[in-house]
Parts: C-alpha cells; structure tokens; sequence
C-alpha cells in the first residue's frame, strides 16, 4: 500500500462524492470562536479557505457572510466541489503554493488540510497572502476518545493499521497560535457511520476488500451498542488561530 502523504492526500480524489456525502460539518460555535480569536467578523471578511476538499467547511463560511474563495489541488475533490457549490469559486493549487494575490485576504482557514502542507512553505505563503492583521485559521474534527466505545474503536483502527493509520501534524510552535476545543456531536445512522470511516484515507488506500473486512466486525460490535442503528458521534474541534 502507497502511503506517501501526497499518495494519502490525492487518495480522496476518487472517493470525492463518498466524502461529502458522509464526512461531518463543523458547529456554529466553531466559527463564532474563529470570529473571537481572529478579532473580526465573518461577515463581509475576504476568506480563503485551503486544501477545501468537497466544500464542507467552505459552504459554512459563505453562510456566515464570508466572501470566500476555495483553494483545492485534487481533480476529484474539486469537481465535486463545483458540482455542489456552484456559486463560489474554486481554483488549483495548494498551502505550499497558493494562488492567491499577496495582502488579498482577512483570513486563511485550513479545515482538517494543515497537515498535508510544509509548513516551511506554507507559513510563509500565509504571511504573502494575508493582509496586516489578519489570521490564519487551522483546525481538526476528531472523534472524542475520552468516550469509551470512540477510543476502543480507535484502538482497533491503530492495531489494524499501525502508523499508517494515523495522520500526522506538524508542530504549531512556528506562529503565536491561541488554541480552542469545541465538543459537538451528532446522530447519524451506521451505515452513515460506517461510510464515514471509509472515507479517510487509510482506508482508500487500502482497498475494498480489507477495508470492507475491517468494517463488517465494526458493525457487529457496534450493532450490539446500538441496537437502534443510530450513532450518536462525539467530536472535538481543535482550532488554532494566530493573527499575523
């Protein structure tokens, strides 16, 4: 199995109406805390939002009054994109080469894409691209694993994978970042659970048939919690804004 990180990151392009069907949204309360910490509202803010993937944070910051542009480098991810988000735009590229004018924008937000730049390129893309005094905004959807069944599945997902299943993050020490969490959560049914899994990339580097392996003992077990064939997934947003 090819597990590069750029292998990783264009494993979402053929898998890109899987993500947007099944892939969690984000809490208002996730972006009232971007508008506290980076000291300005939304509304009316220039936003670039990178590494969009199929649109799932981007559609949000639009909603909040944002005019926002959707940075995307996969084919997949941004057909999708078009397809479901017509009315704002997208173009090509990546963190560590934006292309974007320089002093353009309010805001750079990263939802769950950070890890897949060089922060040696891509700090300073931030820098170029935002104006004095706006912020850059990166922030992580994890299931909560302070709950019992969340961290015993985790649990099974690391044994099954060793370090191939986990995406790492580089460290934030570089920028003066100020941190939030914010639990949310939300039902959803197994079967939409279950879709959810599949679509990271792990599993769509692995393949369908051990990737459907792993998941028919992962609806047993949790069959057997849920009897009622609903899942109630508990997240935790991690957001990092600094204010350049």
């Amino acid at each position: 199995m090819t597990s590069t990180p750029r292998a990783r990151a264009r494993s979402f392009d053929a898998a890109a109406a899987l993500y947007a069907a099944h892939r969690p949204g984000y809490p208002d309360s996730l972006f009232d805390a971007v508008e506290e910490l980076s000291g300005r509202s939304l509304r009316g803010a220039r936003v670039a939002d990178v590494g969009a993937g199929t649109g799932i944070a981007t559609g949000l910051l639009r909603a909040r009054g944002a005019d926002v542009v959707a940075v995307e480098p996969g084919d997949g991810m941004a057909a999708e994109f078009r397809r479901t988000h017509p009315g704002i735009p997208v173009v090509r590229g990546d963190g560590d080469r934006l292309p974007l004018a320089t002093a353009g924008f309010d805001l750079l937000t990263y939802a769950q894409a950070w890890h897949w730049t060089d922060p040696a390129r891509s700090v300073p893309e931030a820098r170029r691209v935002l104006r004095p005094g706006g912020a850059l905004a990166l922030w992580w959807n994890d299931l909560d694993t302070e709950v019992p069944w969340v961290a015993e599945q985790a649990e099974r997902i690391r044994t099954f994978f060793g370090e191939i299943g986990l995406t790492p993050r580089e460290s934030l020490d570089e920028l003066d970042f100020t941190t939030r969490t914010i639990p949310w959560s939300r039902r959803i049914s197994l079967d939409h659970h279950l879709a959810n899994l599949a679509s990271h990339s792990a599993f769509l580097l692995l393949g369908e048939p051990r990737t459907t392996e792993f998941l028919r003992g992962e609806r047993a077990r949790l069959a057997a919690l849920f009897p009622d064939a609903v899942v109630e997934e508990p997240y935790v947003v991690t957001l990092s804004v600094a204010v350049l």
